[in-house]
């Protein structure tokens, strides 16, 4: 049996029970929650925070900043953008507990997601789909579609090379 090999920058936290695969890179200051599992030849940037249970496939790229808490489920290929935030609760409320009421985000194989990104939870971003810089996910996305904007509305489709169509 061969141990796994990655790299965890020594600022970095890592909690326990969480799994990192093969060749994944973990920058300086980012925080891997309890129970988080990212796959093999991942990328997380500097000042990550990943939440518990959170799960990254396989050659994900998180760039510096982002923040993704409980709920978020990165399938493999996927981009993230600097800064990018995930929620995972609807109406939150500083005095008012809602951890049973967490929801699910699902990010498809090869979705980018560019900078200062906001993707609200509950959503699903489909496979190939395009979010540009600064926009603000409410619904769910079908794939191989751009989308821009606050709300980010369809302005074209895109190949999975990332080359836009229009129609």
């Amino acid at each position: 049996m061969t141990l796994p090999f990655y790299f965890i920058a020594d600022s970095a936290i890592i909690d326990s029970k969480v799994v990192i695969g093969n060749g994944t890179k973990i920058w300086n200051f980012s925080h891997i929650s309890s129970g988080a599992s990212i796959g093999e030849n991942c990328i997380i940037g500097d000042s990550v925070f990943v939440g518990k249970n959170v799960v990254i496939g396989n050659g994900c790229k998180i760039q510096n900043g982002a923040f993704l808490p409980t709920g978020v489920m990165l399938e493999d290929d996927v981009f993230v953008g600097p800064h990018t935030v995930f929620t995972n609760v609807k109406n939150p409320r500083a005095f008012v507990e809602r951890k049973n009421e967490f929801r699910t985000t699902l990010v498809q194989k090869g979705v980018s997601i560019g900078a200062n990104c906001t993707i609200l939870c509950g959503v699903t971003i489909g496979n190939y789909a395009m979010i540009g810089a600064g926009s603000v996910v409410t619904k769910s996305i079908i794939p191989y579609r751009l989308v821009i904007g606050n709300p980010a509305k369809v302005v074209g489709a895109i190949s999975k090379d990332g080359a836009q169509i229009y129609y």
